[in-house]
Formats: C-alpha cells, structure tokens, sequence
C-alpha cells in the first residue's frame, strides 16, 4: 500500500469514526433527518453511530479492510436518503439551528465522492 493510500485509508476511518461519536453526542439532530413516518429514530441513530465505529475499526486491519470498504460503500448509500430528505426539508445539520440550504446539499452530493475514496483505498 503507498504511504498516500495509507494516508487516504487512516483519514477515512478516523472522519468514519468521529462521525459515528457525533451520533451520540447529536443524536436529537441525526434522528430529525429521518422522517417521521419511521418508527425508532433514534435507536437507528444510535445503530449507525456503532456502524460507523465498526466499520472505520474493519477498514484498518488488512484481513477485512476490502469487505469493510464495500460495507462501508452500502452504508453510504444507504444513509444517502436522510441526507437528501434533510437537504429537501432545509433539516440544519445535527449540530446547529440553522444551516445554508447549500451546505445542506452539499453532504449528498459529496456522497459518491466519499463512496470512492472508501473504495480506492480499501482495496
């Protein structure tokens, strides 16, 4: 692996895993991206938040790196959907009252962005 993949790899992992703590710490702001039709939103708050501490912890060892990085992929895509329905309701990120509807579109349109870092460095 070169020192700039390796690099991309531990930059990854640590953005995955503080982002997993940001759900607990922010967990009232997370679930308000899920709408409200969808019984637990909290408790799936807090399941992805453990996600993300797992996943970024696989992508660092070798032996299940690749498979992190493609579960890794599949959660991205799976949470595209909150970001985009908080980007279309002006939902402020989880950790402010008020957040630029460009900020807010922002986070899905760097989503397929941060699905090929995951990938290119995972592999």
């Amino acid at each position: 692996m070169t020192i700039v993949k390796q690099i991309g790899l531990y930059l990854f992992a640590a953005g995955l895993f503080i982002a997993g703590i940001t759900h607990f710490i922010y967990d009232k702001g997370y679930a308000q991206m899920i709408p409200d039709f969808i019984p637990l939103r909290l408790e799936i708050v807090y399941m992805s938040g453990n996600t993300e501490w797992l996943l970024a912890l696989l992508l660092i060892f070798p032996q299940s790196r690749r498979a992190a990085g493609i579960a890794t992929a599949i959660f991205l895509v799976a949470v595209l959907p909150a970001n985009i329905y908080a980007a279309i309701n002006g939902i402020p990120a989880p950790w402010e009252e008020n957040t630029s509807m460009i900020a807010l579109w922002i986070r899905p349109l760097l989503q397929p962005l941060l699905i090929w870092w995951v990938l290119a460095v995972s592999k």
